[in-house]
């Protein structure tokens, strides 16, 4: 069988590591970037890139992880041992690494490939369309099975507010934030308080004139810098700053927008079967094998979760079918269990746009991939660390990554 795989970050390694483990398959994953670590990867460009598209990776200069490493590695191929349990964004790529020379994935990618298209052909299988970037050439190639494994960190989300045409000032996305130099001595407002625009926030407090954090949460009691300031959300742009909902105004050289991002497939045509909806990507079983044409798999669209250990288990939960080691439920059987749960989802007073968050139930998913597949559940200690180590953030933001935290057993972790 061949397999083709989309994307050589934490999720498309972890794939290409265990189609490999099942022997006797073809492997082969296209990376748009010259090296393995997706979203990992650090880079100065902003915009588009060398060869004109858009630039993929979202990381700045300093981010540390707001998870501890110690939920953050492989089940079976944790991070290595280091005093601290947040660690820089470059000691996560180095571990990726790590992981590919470990189980030889690195001889199966095809770096500076661009997927342009992906058409289901008459027999099941899957044609697909890339672009050699270095050599500026076009291929054809027909695979079983597909991983798609493009991330979610790439294409941002940007509210439409009133009056952002006549802003005069610089508007951008957190994906194009590098760094706070650039903001020295500048006004900013930020538009998100997830854990980036809380992260970007203060340290743009750093090296900017004044910051204002505008969000819709409860209001935040940390003790924040001086020049940080909180609002609620932005009424309108004006020509030279922001009136919030409560009346208030003040002006801004910079808006920052940190409000997330959007799934975003664009090798994908309609015949493959997928539609994305206000980000709910459908129709998919269990989060990750597209129903309409059961040969496909999404690895890593839930978030709020233990990434790489989801992943991990993402696919081998689907290998079992696509190996036939399990026959999957009939079509109608699928769709009947993505709704049973998406209706579980819309009475808990979930959104649309919350359609594959995890969260505190994470733990309940995985065990639902593990018990349909019958294979190895994630530890619960990881969604146990993972819960504690969230609401450790919530409640402290500025001194939650000096938790330093140790894993006993399957069930136990500690805080030292």
């Amino acid at each position: 069988m061949r397999y083709c795989i989309i994307g050589a970050g934490m999720a498309g390694i972890a794939a290409a590591r265990r189609v490999l483990e099942l022997g006797g398959n073809e492997v082969t994953v296209y990376e748009r970037m010259g090296e393995i670590g997706g979203t990992w990867i650090y880079t100065d460009e902003v915009g588009t890139d060398q060869y004109g598209l858009p630039v993929h990776t979202s990381m700045y200069r300093g981010l540390k992880t707001n998870l501890p490493k110690e939920v953050m590695g492989y089940p079976d191929f944790p991070i290595p041992a280091q005093s601290q349990s947040y660690i820089a964004s470059n000691d996560i790529l180095a571990f990726l690494r790590l992981y590919a020379n470990r189980f030889d994935v690195e001889r199966h990618i095809k770096f500076n490939h661009h997927v342009v298209q992906v058409q289901p052909t008459g027999d099941g299988r899957w044609q697909i369309e890339v672009e050699n970037l270095i050599s500026k050439t076009k291929l054809l190639d027909s695979f079983d099975f597909l991983f798609v494994c493009n991330g979610h960190y790439h294409t941002p989300s940007v509210p439409a507010i009133e009056g952002s045409a006549q802003f005069r000032g610089q508007q951008l996305h957190s994906h194009d934030y590098r760094c706070a130099d650039h903001y020295a001595n500048k006004a900013v407002l930020v538009v998100g308080a997830g854990p980036s625009g809380m992260d970007i926030a203060l340290e743009l407090a750093k090296s900017a004139q004044r910051v204002t954090l505008s969000h819709h949460m409860d209001r935040l009691t940390f003790p924040f810098p001086a020049n940080l300031t909180q609002q609620p959300d932005v009424a309108r742009l004006t020509d030279t700053g922001a009136r919030f909902v409560n009346g208030a105004e003040a002006s801004f050289d910079v808006v920052l927008y940190c409000t997330g991002f959007r799934y975003s497939f664009p090798f994908l045509g309609d015949d493959c079967g997928i539609r994305v909806e206000d980000n709910h990507v459908q129709p998919l079983y269990k989060h990750c094998i597209n129903i309409n044409h059961p040969t496909m798999a999404f690895i890593g669209l839930p978030y709020y979760v233990c990434a790489a250990q989801m992943m991990d288990l993402q696919v081998r939960f689907c290998l079992e079918f696509f190996a036939g080691r399990r026959c999957l439920p009939t079509r109608s059987e699928m769709l009947a269990d993505m709704e049973r749960e998406m209706g579980a989802r819309w009475r808990r007073g979930y959104k649309r746009r919350h359609a594959h968050m995890m969260g505190p139930d994470q733990g309940q998913y995985y065990d639902d991939l593990a018990q349909t597949a019958g294979i190895k559940p994630i530890a619960p200690v990881m969604t146990k660390l993972h819960n504690e180590s969230s609401q450790r953030f919530v409640d402290d933001l500025i001194h939650f990554r000096d938790d330093v935290f140790a894993i006993v057993d399957d069930e136990t972790f500690v805080a030292l």
